[in-house]
């Protein structure tokens, strides 16, 4: 193992995923010269083994079930989805899991990209060990920004490594369908994952250790979900732990709490999400290994003046559009600080601010049906003490639902402040709705008074007609 010397840049990011190129992107727009570390694939878990590879495993998954809705088309899709044709498609994707087009982003915009370990060695400092051993030492002169994201977390369960669970990374990845496939979880990625491999030809049991799926949305998200999976042949089972789980002889064995013994090929634990913190030198400035690490909204970590966490390592919004958006936020603070800008735009949705993680965070499930999400819930609200009046539609009663598909169900909520007039929250539950959440989104975030939002005309006949009907039932009811 050699040791190089030194090298100086204004900024080294951590993590070559979206958000550290994100970033990389606006500390480079400003002139500020960057290097970037990245020991696995530049483009992270969101291009590889997430975002990218589940979404084309559901589209198609997706695009049969709403086909199967409209007569005329119905029967000509009756029969299984191609599978193989499935998964080459997500390997395309995936770029096959090379990132040579990422490195090339990165060059073009003229970052240094360093592969290997990156450790903080003490402030501003950070050391590279390359896949030869050799160790490169980085400086920066304004910012090191944290964005290694967050690792798989599995439960403490005697003997799992032996039995070599799925998590999220096996689960889009896999280059076949397993026969039987137990998923354990109720949220995102447990249900996504049971979509797309029930519709691929596995048998897949859910289990799930709450009242419902999708807690963090609507209860009503939640109930429609579980009871399309289990129309499609799904077993779902809720109130349900796992006490153990063995292989043998090739067949994985689960035990719930109950004492029912549940056989399949594999086992995916869809059960969180812990940061990935553990090795990165947080230890040589004082912080936990392991640790999220808190922020202010500019992304700079509590108590530094150097240190800033961006993406899912800081635990404000485990999603890879929020992380961007931080990005973005993070790396104009470090280069107005940089340059010497004497006052951040720091006021809430200001230039320097992430507000919108705290009132304005969308969400889709790509499920079938959809839900997506934007801003609190009615639970949420309540909690936080706003006086507020929940406003549900049932989404079949929009002509556009009705002509996207016969017998089309689904739901849509609204949370309205009763101080302000503004709505603090939006919920759509239905095939196709994730197009729609971006309105929600502007209208949240933009705290668009409730009646400036009846001059926004809805499109008919679409099924974004239901923001009218939504005021309507506001307006009846108020």
């Amino acid at each position: 193992m050699t040791e190089t010397e030194s090298i100086a840049y204004d900024v080294v990011v951590l993590g070559a995923g979206p958000v550290g190129e994100n970033v990389a992107g606006r500390t480079r727009a400003a002139g500020l010269s960057t290097a970037v570390v990245e020991s696995e694939l530049v483009g992270g878990e969101c291009s590889y083994w997430a975002c990218m590879p589940s979404k084309a495993l559901l589209r198609p998954v997706i695009a049969r079930a709403d086909a199967r809705r409209l007569p005329g088309l119905a029967q000509a899709v009756q029969g299984p989805l191609d599978t193989t044709a499935v998964l080459a498609r997500r390997d395309d994707y995936t770029s096959h899991w090379k990132d040579d087009g990422q490195v090339g982003w990165l060059d073009g915009i003229g970052a240094d990209l360093y592969r290997g370990h990156g450790r903080l060695a003490g402030p501003r400092t950070v050391t590279v060990t390359g896949p030869d051993g050799d160790v490169t030492t980085l400086t920066a002169r304004h910012a090191v920004a944290v964005c290694t994201g967050t690792r798989a977390q599995l439960p403490g369960l005697p003997g799992l490594a032996d039995v070599k669970p799925w998590t999220s990374r096996e689960a889009t990845s896999a280059q076949a369908a397993p026969g039987r496939l137990i998923v354990v979880g109720g949220g995102v990625v447990a249900t996504e994952m049971a979509t797309a491999w029930q519709a691929l030809g596995s048998q897949v049991t859910l289990l799930v250790r709450g009242k419902g799926l999708l807690p963090r949305m609507e209860p009503f998200a939640g109930e429609l979900v579980a009871d399309a999976l289990a129309e499609a042949g799904s077993e779902v089972r809720l109130g349900t732990s796992v006490a153990s789980v063995t292989r043998e002889n090739g067949t994985v064995v689960a035990v719930t709490d109950a004492g029912d013994r549940i056989e399949a090929d594999e086992i995916l634990f869809a059960t969180g999400r812990a940061p990935h913190t553990d090795d990165i030198g947080l230890d040589t400035i004082g912080l936990e290994p392991g640790s999220w690490l808190p922020v202010d909204d500019s992304l700079r970590v509590t108590g530094s003046d150097w240190l800033y966490a961006v993406g899912d390592v800081n635990h404000r919004a485990l999603l890879t559009h929020q992380g961007k958006y931080q990005a973005r936020i993070a790396g104009a603070a470090i280069a107005a600080r940089a340059l010497g800008v004497p006052i951040l735009e720091s006021d809430p949705w200001g230039a320097h601010a992430a507000t919108a993680d705290h009132h304005a965070v969308p969400q889709v499930v790509f499920t079938d049906p959809e839900a997506a999400a934007v801003g609190l819930s009615l639970a949420e609200a309540e909690q936080a003490g706003h006086r507020v009046r929940a406003v549900d539609v049932e989404l079949s009663s929009v002509a556009g639902a009705g002509l996207y598909a016969d017998g089309y169900r689904g739901r849509a909520r609204m949370v309205v402040d009763l101080d302000e007039e503004i709505l603090r929250g939006v919920t759509f539950v239905g095939p196709g709705v994730g197009e729609l959440i971006h309105s929600a989104t502007i209208a949240v975030a933009g705290q668009v008074p409730v009646n400036r939002l009846w001059h926004a005309v809805p499109s008919y006949p679409t099924i974004s007609e239901v923001w009218l009907r939504l005021l309507e039932a506001y307006r009846d009811g108020a």
